[in-house]
């Protein structure tokens, strides 16, 4: 075990299958570690000996799949790996800071890919890497293409001219009740009409 080597784990959003935590014992057992799992309605516990520290492994069952909760420290390095290849093997979700000297290195995972890269010493702090995210020409052409929302525009303006219709027909007779519901279906179509021209 590497004394330095120090490893926290937060903001996990990982899911599993049953299958996937059973490969997951098989492999820490296949490292050689010590360990044992309880189970119960609401939860599977995975206890992983580390040197002299225990740490537990907390899994939420939510149907019939489960999801891993909590923050870990991670002092030894083949506990990482293994708990960085479960990250990227459910494709998950998790800020990863890994301690080094004085630093701090924060990994932002999304999907099992890091989309962003931050190191930090003491008050000052670097953006590494940052996924830039991904839009084609493609998208940006069929987007300026799109009429949708000039149809809709068309649309919204004969429904407009309908509801005031309405409006005007429920004053004059006096339908208190209809004048309200008419009034707030106007109040809607402003509202999107609003939206479409921004």
């Amino acid at each position: 075990m590497n004394k330095s080597h120090e490893v926290e784990y937060c903001n996990l959003e990982l899911r599993f299958d049953r299958r996937q935590i059973q490969n997951l014992i098989r492999d820490l057992i296949q490292e050689g570690y010590s360990l044992y799992w309880s189970e119960t309605d609401i939860f599977f516990l995975i206890s992983v000996r580390s040197g002299r520290k225990l740490v537990k492994l907390r899994f939420q069952r939510i149907r019939n799949r489960y999801k891993m909760i909590g923050d870990y420290i991670i002092k030894d390095e083949k506990l990482s790996e293994l708990l960085e290849k479960l990250i990227n093997d459910t494709r998950g979700h998790a800020v990863v800071k890994r301690f080094k000297d004085r630093q701090i290195v924060i990994e932002s995972i999304m999907f099992g890919e890091i989309i962003r890269l931050v190191e930090v010493s003491g008050m000052e702090h670097r953006i590494i890497y940052q996924k830039k995210p991904i839009v084609t020409v493609e998208e940006v052409i069929q987007a300026f293409q799109s009429k949708r929302a000039e149809e809709r525009a068309l649309v919204l303006r004969y429904e407009l001219d309908y509801e005031l219709s309405v409006l005007h027909e429920a004053t004059i007779e006096g339908r208190e009740e209809d004048s309200k519901l008419s009034k707030e279906r106007l109040q809607t179509l402003r509202i999107e009409m609003i939206q479409l021209e921004l």
